[in-house]
């Protein structure tokens, strides 16, 4: 099943990529994956910054934090109650959702650029 959708995937970005490659100029999809990538980061940055805040205020509490428990900090989620875990998964979805548009704005700028060749 896993090597079934790796392809699916791959064939999209492929059929993708040769899509815009003919539909839209490069130019253009440099700086619409450079917004994109403005974008996630204008969004990600301070919403993770606030869930990490709320994670230590959470969780040093309860525990002494590792050293670097910031790498990987949702190891931590399940020292949280429930009502914790409701304050925190909004900052840590939109977080994360932010961090996927930056991928994907940045893969867009490199793509762009390369057309632009």
């Amino acid at each position: 099943m896993l090597e079934i959708t790796l392809v699916l995937i791959a064939v999209t970005a492929v059929g993708l990529f040769g899509f815009v490659a003919t539909t839209f100029t490069s130019h253009l999809v440099a700086a619409i994956g450079l917004g994109t990538l403005l974008l996630g980061l204008v969004l990600s940055v301070p919403t993770g910054v606030w869930y990490h805040v709320l994670l230590y205020r959470f969780v040093s509490a309860k525990i002494p934090l590792p050293r670097k428990w910031w790498l990987s900090p949702a190891k931590l989620h399940r020292h949280l109650t429930d009502a914790e875990q409701r304050r925190i998964r909004p900052w840590y979805r939109t977080g994360g959702i932010g961090f996927v548009l930056s991928v994907v704005g940045g893969l867009t700028a490199i793509a762009g650029l390369l057309l632009w060749r």
